[in-house]
């Protein structure tokens, strides 16, 4: 084990949101609404309260001019959410807890902010931090990452996982592994390799 005393952090210190209700959408990416976008229980209370809007005002904000709806793309936050759980090779702790996935370190461009089509070309770049800077675990940490996100996103959107500036003694040359398609789908082909891989994909959420 490289690093036998890393910091953890608790479940509670790890970003998140409360997720507001989404209208179910149509179209080829819908087969992932039920990854990105789970089912969850109203936490503030009856719906029907006098100061929650009404459906037809639900439904007035979810519509654009045109009277069509629109969905919210996919923001750095819910990129998170789908890697944050991925388990630690070595330890019993989670990418979130271990601090090697953080939030501000998790760029998409065009960004969110920027209403473009749908299916508008996106690249989701993710920088991870690994607990020391000569974890051997690097390149297996950054493939579990490139598998979760490209198993779950749409086909629109292009993953660069790589490490952070200064994070690991050899991150040159992890960088260039990680980006090497051939290299990463030779890789997976390997049957251990897979096994440990699924096992850390295990504690994923959805």
């Amino acid at each position: 084990m490289d690093n036998a005393n890393p910091t953890i952090l608790d479940v509670s210190q790890l970003p998140s949101r409360r997720q507001k209700q989404t209208k179910a959408r149509d179209g080829p990416d819908s087969k992932y609404d039920h990854i990105l976008f789970p089912k969850q229980a109203w936490p503030w209370g009856p719906k029907n309260s006098s100061s929650w809007p009404s459906d037809e005002e639900d439904e007035a904000d979810d519509q654009d001019q045109d009277g069509e709806y629109v969905e919210e793309p996919i923001d750095e936050q819910e990129i998170y959410d789908l890697i944050s759980s991925i388990s630690d090779p070595e330890h019993p702790n989670t990418l979130g807890q271990l601090s090697v996935v953080n939030l501000p370190d998790i760029h998409i461009t065009p960004s969110p902010v920027e209403r473009l089509d749908p299916q508008a070309l996106r690249t989701v770049v993710v920088e991870l931090t690994p607990t020391i800077t000569h974890c051997s675990m690097a390149t297996i940490i950054g493939l579990a990452v490139r598998v979760r996100l490209e198993s779950v996103l749409p086909p629109n959107y292009r993953v660069d996982v790589r490490m952070k500036d200064g994070s690991h003694d050899q991150d040159d040359q992890l960088n260039k592994q990680l980006a090497d398609k051939e290299r990463v789908a030779a890789a997976l082909e390997n049957d251990s390799l897979k096994r440990m891989l699924g096992d850390m994909l295990k504690t994923c959420a959805f």
